[in-house]
């Protein structure tokens, strides 16, 4: 029996259309005068327009970068003054916060509710960037993205939005001042990418060449850039399509997780192939272990370091117990997850969760 992939949050599946777009590929510095050098160049400029045209920007506002990391670093420390973000954002925002903090910047970091959904009225005058994900990477609530964009801009602060959770499902609001994204999230498998909105300026994180409108000195990586670009428009074509499946199979996993005694993690709205909880009594590693064995690969909220299991900042920000965060459990299904592997799932969750419960 195939193996069941549950973790698309994690990282999804490389898809069809970036496999065929890094076939034959020019070999040549995108710098260089050559014909391959050329080639090259044309086919960065290509990727360029078609990352612009599904995120409906302008070629100069694309920045190609290595990972969504790389994104969020290089737009939160690349924008001076006070920086609000919440506990409950990626761990890639966070650190940034902290190192800056460290540096000495002022750096706010607000509080989130039980859903792990943002509070707006955190957006006070003084601060001058804001930092909101589309959707929490854990449990998958959608935040008022639209809402805080508005709020800020109306103190004068710019925003940035780490769309890296996301945005193959729902469509990113209009109007964010700087836009991070992650090319394994979309299914490219590799890069990154930052929208810098005409006007905004911000300071570099690598020094050199002029590449990448001065924001990213460095040789250009052509493969990234054209999976990158190749699966964001491959978002924008299809997200409805699959957002419908989505939909159905994540209630699907919902309902399973609270017959099988889960309480579920999240709010609404929330991103459709989302399915989380927590289960009392449970450790998350143990379940995880157990579903792998059995053929299904899931997350958890919580990570595996150094022989020890670390409760998810993002399920403690939330006002769950350290006990509660340890028992998390993430399902989320991708583009090619069909409805028989989410009912065999569903027999396997029920098999690992019976036999815990026998144990216990």
């Amino acid at each position: 029996m195939t193996r069941i992939y549950l973790d698309d949050a994690g990282s999804a599946p490389v898809l069809r259309e970036v496999r065929a777009a890094l076939q034959d590929l020019p070999d040549g510095n995108p710098s260089s005068p050559h014909s391959e050098g050329r080639a090259a160049r044309a086919a960065l400029d290509r990727a360029r327009d078609t990352a612009g045209t599904a995120l409906g920007a302008r070629r100069t506002e694309v920045t190609f970068v290595s990972s969504g990391t790389e994104a969020v670093t290089l737009a939160l420390f690349g924008i001076a003054g006070p920086l609000l973000t919440w506990a409950a954002e990626h761990q890639s925002v966070l650190g940034a916060a902290r190192r800056m903090q460290a540096m000495g910047r002022d750096v706010v970091i607000a509080p989130v509710d039980r859903h792990a959904r943002v509070d707006i009225d955190a957006i006070k005058p003084g601060i001058g960037l804001v930092s909101v994900g589309l959707a929490n990477n854990e449990v998958g609530t959608i935040q008022p993205v639209a809402e805080v964009i508005e709020r800020a801009h109306d103190i004068g602060a710019l925003v940035h939005v780490d769309a890296c959770a996301g945005p193959r499902w729902v469509p990113i609001p209009p109007g964010a001042d700087l836009v991070s994204l992650s090319g394994h999230k979309l299914g490219a498998g590799r890069g990154g990418l930052l929208l810098v909105r005409d006007g905004v300026r911000i300071q570099p994180m690598l020094f050199g060449g002029p590449q990448e409108w001065g924001r990213r000195a460095g040789h250009e990586d052509v493969p990234s850039a054209v999976a990158v670009a190749t699966a964001l428009a491959a978002s924008a074509s299809r997200r409805d399509e699959h957002a419908l499946a989505a939909r159905r199979q994540g209630e699907t996993l919902r309902s399973a997780l609270l017959e099988l005694g889960g309480t579920l993690t999240g709010g609404e709205p929330r991103l459709p192939n989302f399915a989380t909880c927590f289960v009392d009594g449970r450790r998350g590693e143990d379940m995880l272990l157990a579903l792998d064995l059995a053929g299904v690969a899931a997350s958890s909220g919580s990570a595996c370091a150094s022989g020890s299991l670390d409760p998810s900042h993002v399920l403690l920000a939330m006002g769950l117990s350290l006990e509660e965060a340890l028992g998390s459990l993430r399902l989320t299904t991708g583009w090619s997850t069909t409805d028989e592997e989410i009912t065999r799932a569903i027999g396997i969750l029920r098999s690992v969760l019976t036999r815990a419960s026998a144990r216990a």
